[in-house]
């Protein structure tokens, strides 16, 4: 491997705020674009995972309007990278904050994300993403 894992670390963490920051301010594009074509996808608003580009994309889009996002806070970020340096997965907790009525900060979500990267062709593509709701349940429970 000719890059640590730190820059590999660096480099996710760094594709994914760029990704999300687009996101915020009403551009999906940045995520769309970079999904690789095998991606799979647990988005919480829905029971099944979604397989395929074309289907993640068109779940997305149909789903998709302007957040206004104002300030995201990246939380716990941990990037873990394999041996072979091609592959690494990015688990962080979310934060995302829009203005209210009275133009002052308010929570908008709470997530936990993991994003599991792979190096494609020289790029490091999206294959898997999971997104959940920070606060769901009410009890701590295994199953």
């Amino acid at each position: 491997m000719s890059v640590s894992k730190e820059e590999i670390s660096k480099t996710v963490l760094e594709l994914e705020k760029s990704f999300n920051e687009r996101w915020s301010a009403g551009d999906n594009r940045g995520y769309l674009d970079n999904y690789a074509e095998e991606i799979s996808y647990f988005d919480p608003v829905l029971e099944e995972l979604v397989v395929g580009r074309d289907a993640v994309v068109a779940h997305i889009e149909s789903i998709y309007s302007n957040p206004h996002i104002v300030r995201s806070e990246y939380l716990n970020p941990a990037v873990s990278v394999g041996d072979s340096g091609d592959f690494a997965v990015l688990a962080f907790n979310l934060n995302t904050y829009v203005l209210d009525d009275n133009g002052e900060e308010q929570q908008l979500r709470a997530w936990n994300a993991t994003e599991v990267y792979r190096l494609i062709d020289g790029a490091w593509r999206i294959v898997h993403s999971n997104w959940a709701f920070t606060r769901t349940a009410t009890d701590a429970i295994a199953s």
